[in-house]
């Protein structure tokens, strides 16, 4: 029997990049995912690619009636959350000197308010004994010229993954936060400003390898970060 079978999972940022195959990987594993992400056109690729055991849901988790809308959804149709892995986030690079308010609010909205009402609506969903997930990064650790705001939200997010574990306990839901260096995602052209930042990153696994675990040892840390041999456990 495939080792999620009869699972409910929730993949946000599902539409591309690591999220996608994550998506995929757990419909390989039986489960039936929820996926979600800001443009439809995106998430319609996504379902064609996965195939089956999947439904779409447009919108941003920066935006709260749209997490509502989409908790709602998975309510009504399922009724229960196994696995949330909170995919979406954004980059937007930019020199400490030419961050504007703009930006900055940006990616704080969507990289950690994002990922904490996200996790927060969906915890009357999550079963107990269930799996939280988190995307994280190297550039919480590491120094990278343009990722002033972005190497904050990551560092907050480990944060949140450390108190959600404690808060959690009694309900066995596992909460882990996966921190990979640089993927070969749509976003990876906008990562490094500089040529310095591009340096500081080295290479680029695919996607598909994150999750299969195949290590790449210019682009991660020592010990990497194998999504597909962490989720599926759960």
């Amino acid at each position: 029997m495939p080792k999620l079978q009869g699972k409910v999972a929730l993949v946000t940022g599902g539409s591309s990049g690591m999220g996608l195959a994550t998506a995929k990987r757990f419909v390989e594993e039986g489960a039936f995912v929820y996926i979600t992400g800001r443009r439809q056109t995106e998430l319609d690729k996504a379902v064609s690619v996965i195939g089956r055991n999947v439904a779409a849901v447009r919108g941003d988790v920066s935006n709260l009636a749209d997490l509502d809308r989409l908790y709602t959804k998975i309510a009504s149709e399922k009724g229960k959350i196994d696995i949330l892995f909170a995919g979406a986030g954004i980059v937007d690079p930019q020199p400490l000197a030419e961050t504007t308010e703009e930006s900055f609010d940006k990616v704080f909205a969507i990289n950690t308010r994002g990922v904490v009402f996200t996790v927060k609506k969906a915890l009357p969903l999550l079963n107990d004994g269930g799996a939280i997930i988190v995307i994280t990064s190297i550039a919480e650790n590491k120094g990278i010229p343009g990722f002033t705001a972005y190497s904050a939200t990551k560092a907050a997010v480990r944060s949140f993954v450390r108190t959600w574990t404690a808060e959690l306990k009694d309900r066995r839901i596992r909460v882990n936060a996966i921190s990979p260096g640089p993927i070969d995602t749509p976003i990876f052209e906008q990562q490094a400003p500089t040529k310095e930042g591009a340096d500081q990153r080295g290479g680029r696994p695919s996607p598909r390898a994150v999750r299969r675990g195949r290590s790449v040892r210019a682009a991660r840390p020592p010990r990497g970060d194998r999504v597909d041999r962490l989720v599926p456990r759960f």
